[in-house]
């Protein structure tokens, strides 16, 4: 991912100061952001991304080659030094993302849209297509890389890591992590 590594310092998780909305890990100028749908109540409760033990987000990201070991949830602020990020589409916690409408991905696009000018990441990697697919207003949208760009990056639309969605087992969900890390 071109080589760059960036200060982890930067990251704005502080264990010590209790949330009510999951913190971005975001840095200018990574080769990656991550974006999820939003965040669960049980992450916001932890006060990490992708904290919940069934999700695969972290085992399908190293599997990949984003990161030489496997993180954990409370280590995402490491990401930054291999370029990647992490944000959501929809900054509300729900406990299913299925309570999500398509207008509540559209309303959430400002904020989004600012997030990414700001930290001008390379690419754009939404997990799952609900998101993406609202934002654009095309329901025929499909994996892989997508041919507009959203804020000025590259856009990506990657499996859901949930252990919810039985689509994609974890060498499959790996394989579409895969694509976008050997693009990079």
């Amino acid at each position: 991912m071109r080589g760059r590594v960036i200060a982890s310092e930067s990251c704005p998780n502080d264990p010590e100061q209790p949330k009510a909305r999951l913190a971005d890990v975001l840095a200018p100028g990574l080769a990656v952001v991550f974006c999820g749908l939003n965040p669960a109540v049980s992450a916001v409760r932890d006060g990490h991304n992708f904290s919940n033990p069934s999700n695969r987000f972290w085992r399908a990201l190293h599997l990949a080659g984003f990161t030489p070991r496997l993180l954990r949830a409370d280590e995402e602020c490491d990401l930054l030094r291999y370029g990647c990020g992490l944000t959501t589409a929809v900054s509300r916690a729900t406990t299913s993302a299925s309570e999500l409408r398509a207008q509540d991905y559209i309303d959430a696009v400002p904020e989004l849209e600012v997030k990414i000018r700001t930290f001008a990441p390379a690419n754009l990697a939404f997990l799952g297509k609900a998101a993406y697919a609202a934002i654009s207003r095309r329901g025929d949208v499909e994996w892989g890389r997508q041919p507009e760009k959203f804020a000025g990056a590259a856009v990506w639309l990657l499996p859901n890591p949930s252990g919810l969605n039985r689509a994609f087992n974890l060498p499959a969900l790996s394989e579409r992590y895969r694509e976008l890390r050997l693009q990079l």
